[in-house]
């Protein structure tokens, strides 16, 4: 834990972004990683929570996992999605969250970093079956600003909880703008 501190620490001081951030949620959250728009939204995420010293998990796409590199991600917490199955991944987070894991599970919600036209709806499916909250966390080029937002508690009406998610978004451009995703859940395209 110290040396990711230290690690977090010397990113900060010499980035040229800066963290401007809520403090980290006093217990196990959704954390947002949005908009996802570049791979240096993984460096980024991992400064942001060694800074604010906590413990995470996060969702990633199954290549990263493979070879050589797969060790080194899970060791960085990362757990391997299966794109052809993604119900699965959910039902796992949902069993270690139940089974008394206590961790921040990380999710870009944008999936990918671009090309397509809604954000996944795994996270907020965890959300309403365990119970966790929302941490809304940010990358916005216009500002150079990193961090944390607010943390919501979901009520399960899509459209009116996901406005609130959106509201915040709304001048979050990421880190390249033009791959930015509009906060929209596939269930809200249909409506």
């Amino acid at each position: 834990m110290r040396l990711r501190r230290l690690v977090a620490r010397t990113f900060w001081a010499v980035s040229r972004w800066k963290l401007v951030t809520e403090p980290a949620p006093t217990r196990p959250t959704i954390l947002l990683g949005a908009p996802h728009t570049s791979n240096w939204d993984f460096v980024f995420m991992l400064a942001i929570t060694w800074k604010l010293d906590m413990h995470i998990r996060w969702l990633g796409k199954k290549s990263l996992f493979r070879g050589w590199r797969g060790p080194i991600m899970t060791r960085l917490g990362g757990i391997p999605v299966d794109r052809d199955a993604p119900g699965r991944v959910v039902e796992e987070v949902v069993a270690r969250i139940r089974s008394g894991e206590v961790f921040g599970l990380v999710v870009t919600p944008d999936g990918t970093r671009k090309g397509h036209s809604h954000w996944k709806s795994g996270f907020y499916r965890i959300a309403r079956e365990t119970g966790l909250p929302v941490t809304l966390g940010y990358v916005d080029r216009t500002t150079m600003t990193i961090g944390l937002g607010p943390t919501l508690e979901l009520a399960g009406d899509i459209p009116a909880d996901m406005d609130r998610i959106r509201e915040f978004y709304a001048d979050k451009a990421g880190a390249v703008p033009a791959n930015r995703v509009e906060p929209r859940l596939r269930e809200e395209l249909g409506a």
